[in-house]
């Protein structure tokens, strides 16, 4: 980015790449990467992850599967919107395990098994991963519940966490799925970020960047920013970039409220989430420590 060395970075601080150097170890990320983490250690079998779009859903699986260590044997799946063939034949790719094209059900699902076996005689455990879960269909939820029965007699061979949009929660609902939502143990949910906390996430990225100065972003401009992203980490991200843009282009170094209103409205965002918020008060409620920043 040309802004970098006008604000002393030395890379650009609001990518929406989901870098993990960035990673926002504060508040309910941190929480949440805990208890994941717990959950994960303690050989449960079912874990859920909900929030909604841009909220850091997959900055946060990219956390745990860096943090797992060589005990573990990962497995990731971006894209569990497919059929229950191709869902197996993932996993027995992630965890090495080699098929031939046409192989059916039957000889794939004894593969995986005997793999996740060698796996546990090694000492290792398997953690399956799925980012999108929401766009997964019943039939393939019903494959991966499956999946899970596969065991010894001391412990389950194949733990699966599961990333969605809420809507992966109306999915869990419908009586086609239910053994599998009475199999999850642990849910967290990621909600917006508060006003104060978006504060902090604002410099937290500054500073992984290099940034070494006083507050950039001023209180009027954080208060605009929140109240056009409502606490979105991934739309702050779009509209921090776009005010250091403007900034630079006029040679200023601080953030005012007004670079923020340009960005949203080059975003097409000034007006439309207002609007959208009016009709969902329940998620635009503030703390009374957020009230102060008006």
């Amino acid at each position: 980015m040309v802004y970098l060395s006008h604000f002393g970075l030395y890379e650009q601080p609001f990518s929406l790449t989901p870098d993990t150097e960035f990673f926002f170890n504060n508040g309910v990320y941190k929480d949440s990467l805990n208890t994941l983490l717990i959950a994960v250690r303690s050989g449960e079998g079912f874990l859920k992850v909900t929030g909604e779009v841009g909220t850091g859903k997959t900055m946060l699986c990219r956390m745990l599967l860096g943090m797992l260590g060589n005990d573990y044997v990962t497995a990731y799946i971006p894209n569990p919107s497919i059929t229950p063939h191709i869902l197996r034949k993932s996993l027995a790719d992630e965890i090495g395990v080699c098929v031939s094209p046409g192989v059916d059900d039957y000889d794939l699902l004894k593969s995986i098994y005997q793999s996740l076996i060698d796996h546990a005689k090694s000492g290792k455990k398997v953690i399956l991963c799925l980012d999108e879960a929401q766009a997964m269909s019943e039939e393939s939820l019903e494959a991966l519940r499956l999946l899970t029965n596969l065991e010894t007699e001391k412990r389950k061979l194949l733990q699966v966490v599961l990333f969605g949009q809420p809507e992966l929660n109306y999915l869990l609902q419908k009586s086609s799925v239910r053994q599998l939502k009475q199999r999850i143990t642990f849910s967290v949910t990621l909600e917006r970020l508060s006003l104060n906390v978006l504060d902090e996430y604002l410099m937290h990225r500054l500073q992984v960047a290099g940034y070494d100065g006083t507050r950039l972003f001023t209180k009027d401009s954080v208060s605009y920013l929140f109240k056009v992203c409502q606490g979105i980490p991934r739309l702050a991200n779009v509209l921090a970039n776009k005010s250091l843009m403007l900034a630079f282009g006029r040679g200023q170094k601080m953030i005012t409220k007004k670079h923020v209103k340009e960005a949203a409205n080059d975003s097409g965002l000034g007006g439309v989430l207002n609007g959208l918020w009016k009709y969902m008060p329940q998620l635009g409620r503030r703390s009374p420590q957020e009230r102060f920043w008006r």
